[in-house]
């Protein structure tokens, strides 16, 4: 498959950061990468174009960097907390998902695109997390993150499996129970018949 060399002029997760030099596939730079501005060709006829052009974005990307370690130092105090309506055992009525971090950080004066906050699932129970959020390719902070039943309370933890199972096995038991109790009441009205012949027998 045909490929061909560019110049990153924007940060691309996949690719590389500002100012690096990739091969990627032919077809994705021409129909993608170059017309939306996000890179350069970098071949042989533009080689002094190019180092000039990359000299500049190397620099722009380590200012980024240097800005985003800053913003990291400044959030290293931050944690968040919300309050859900939750069932039995913590599950939530609902989620907490990237968004409603971001517009928590907002909030508090941090615009945080939402797709750079790693959260693969959305959380769907109570308890403490530790979200990452990513400020720049080679940036991440760890936000704790509290969510709580409605309230205030911290709902307690679904019962172990084990637990589950004592509870499943238990009606088990009632039925033998039950026999036994009629096996024995069987047992009183049978002697109880007999008793009452032998008297009838020897009064006659």
């Amino acid at each position: 498959m045909a490929t061909t060399t560019v110049l990153l002029r924007e940060e691309i997760e996949t690719l590389g950061g500002r100012g690096e030099i990739v091969k990627v596939k032919a077809g994705y730079a021409r129909n993608y990468l170059l017309p939306k501005g996000l890179a350069t060709l970098a071949t042989k006829g533009n080689v002094k174009q190019i180092d000039q052009e990359r000299e500049a974005l190397l620099k722009k990307a380590a200012t980024e960097r240097a800005t985003a370690e800053a913003q990291g130092a400044q959030m290293g105090g931050i944690a968040l907390s919300f309050e859900r309506k939750a069932g039995d055992h913590g599950t939530l009525f609902g989620s907490v998902t990237s968004m409603d971090i971001a517009e928590a950080l907002q909030a508090q004066g941090y615009e945080i695109d939402r797709r750079r906050i790693q959260l693969k699932d959305a959380i769907k129970e109570t308890g403490e997390f530790s979200v990452s959020v990513k400020l720049h390719r080679e940036v991440s902070i760890d936000i704790p993150v509290t969510v709580r039943a409605e309230g205030g309370e911290v709902a307690a933890p679904a019962p172990e499996k084990t637990e589950k199972k004592a509870k499943q096995e238990a009606p088990v038991e009632e039925p033998v129970a039950e026999a036994e109790t009629e096996t024995a009441e069987t047992e009183t009205e049978e002697t109880a018949d007999e008793t009452a012949d032998s008297e009838a027998k020897e009064e006659a």
